[in-house]
């Protein structure tokens, strides 16, 4: 029996070309699920089998014949196989940019009509049985659709999707339904663990896409609540709307708002707030990594503010200590296919992480980010930055400033290598521009890492004085 709801979760954000500030589409996502669960960040090289490959899930047991070849791919698996891949997001030799997936939840009405695959596709498998086999975002849709429809899947998800040309959010619902939509090249969209869809436009294929029977099913069982029967709102029919997503999912949407879309006048807890908006200002990488950070900043339901006891735990934040990690795929114009996507990657909680450019074309990842263990371990990448946040909790007021003053210095110094990096890959063959990438993705990572130890350095040893047992002492003694 597959349980009706549970918590895991994420927060999501969508922006279209002409909503940033350069250009750049991205698609973005915190994976959130435990407070202590290593993540790696690999390259999966091209490869050509003799014969088609089974694909089976250690998650549910679901199984999948895959095609013959296996394009280039990136992705951040867990750092254990025993319970699935959970490979999350990634781009591929494409440019094809995958995140997966949103956690959202069905209501039992649609439920009751279509229910759960038990050993249908989820999470743990999506990334590496569709990105690896798609040339464009389009593409990818359509593939996990089929996939969907063909076998259903085992939870009701938000699946995101972007290449040089578009951004698309897909959402499941039952068993085997689905849609889609293409995000406004203007527009963005924040989501956050419901079906986020509202009115599908079935005239509209360039801009819409959907499971062919999901018309006919709502209409056979009733599960339109619209008075008149003439609209199609997917999340009304499919999605949740009880006191879980009033304290759970609805305030970070309204925070994503707040951030971007200020005039707009909702309660944390509405119901009503648009899937899809349009920001009062161009927006750039850092805004979005503003968004996946936040909790709450300057509001009175801020953990750390200064609020009430009972209002600083009152909703759910969007970044919290259950992140794994954060990322942002951007995809920049005007660049060869290789050096457009930049897979920006934070190591456990964004808040106090930093996010750090991996160019997509790199041949391989740095070893600090592979092979993690279930433990700490003071050389990996995801225990460095965990342990950072882990040494501020205590003393957030004392050693807040410190990790933020790391964060601003990384955030200019990634910046500056990026630009630096761009610049110095013209007349570069395609061999020489793939080892180029992996040099400067290694020389990125190392200059975080060396960051972030030096701020555990100087936080260890300033909090060697702060002990419980510590006594004021006679200087007359």
């Amino acid at each position: 029996m597959i349980p009706y709801k549970n918590f895991s979760a994420c927060t999501s954000m969508i922006v279209g070309k002409n909503a940033s500030i350069d250009g750049s589409i991205m698609i973005a996502r915190n994976e959130d699920s435990k407070s202590s669960w290593p993540k790696n960040y690999v390259i999966h090289e091209h490869q050509e089998f003799d014969d088609e490959q089974a694909f089976s899930s250690n998650d549910n047991g679901f199984k999948l014949t895959l095609p013959k070849i296996r394009f280039k791919y990136s992705a951040t698996p867990e750092w254990t196989e025993k319970f699935g891949l959970f490979e999350e997001d990634g781009f591929n030799e494409y440019g094809v940019a995958m995140s997966a997936t949103e956690s959202t939840y069905t209501n039992k009405l649609a439920l009751g009509a279509d229910p759960l695959e038990e050993d249908g596709i989820g999470e743990e498998a999506m990334i590496t049985v569709v990105l690896p086999y798609v040339k464009t975002a389009r593409e990818g849709v359509q593939r996990l659709g089929q996939i969907v429809e063909y076998y259903g899947t085992s939870e009701s998800n938000g699946i995101l999707f972007a290449d040089k040309n578009e951004a698309w959010y897909m959402e499941t619902g039952g068993g085997h339904n689905w849609v889609a939509q293409r995000i406004p090249d203007d527009a963005y969209a924040v989501i956050s663990n419901q079906s986020a869809i509202q009115e599908i436009n079935f005239d509209d294929p360039d801009n819409f896409m959907w499971s062919p029977k999901i018309r006919d099913f709502v209409a056979e069982n009733h599960l339109n609540p619209n008075l008149s029967g003439k609209t199609f709102n997917f999340r009304k029919i499919f999605g949740t709307a009880d006191l879980s997503d009033t304290y759970y999912n609805t305030p970070r949407v309204w925070y994503g708002l707040k951030m971007f879309s200020p005039e707009l006048n909702f309660e944390p807890t509405s119901q009503e707030m648009p899937f899809i908006n349009h920001a009062n200002r161009k927006l750039s990488v850092f805004d979005v990594q503003d968004f996946l950070s936040s909790h709450y900043q300057g509001t009175p339901f801020d953990p750390i503010g200064e609020g009430s006891e009972h209002d600083r735990h009152l909703y759910r934040p969007i970044s919290l200590a259950k992140t794994q990690e954060a990322h942002i795929l951007q995809i920049r114009p005007n660049m060869p296919t290789a050096a457009a996507g930049i897979q920006w990657l934070a190591m456990g909680v964004a808040a106090q992480s930093s996010f750090v450019p991996f160019y997509a074309g790199a041949n391989d990842t740095p070893k600090a980010y592979q092979n993690a263990s279930g433990s700490y371990a003071p050389n990996q990448a995801y225990w460095t930055y965990k342990l950072a946040g882990v040494l501020v909790d205590p003393h957030y007021v004392k050693f807040g400033p410190k990790l933020n003053d790391t964060k601003a210095k990384l955030r200019v110094r990634f910046q500056q290598a990026v630009k630096q990096a761009d610049a110095a890959i013209a007349g570069l063959s395609n061999v020489e521009l793939g080892d180029y990438l992996t040099k400067v993705n290694f020389d990125n990572a190392q200059s975080g890492l060396n960051a972030y130890n030096s701020l555990i350095s100087d936080l260890i040893t300033n909090s060697t004085d702060l002990s419980p047992i510590n006594f004021t002492q006679d200087m007359n003694l």
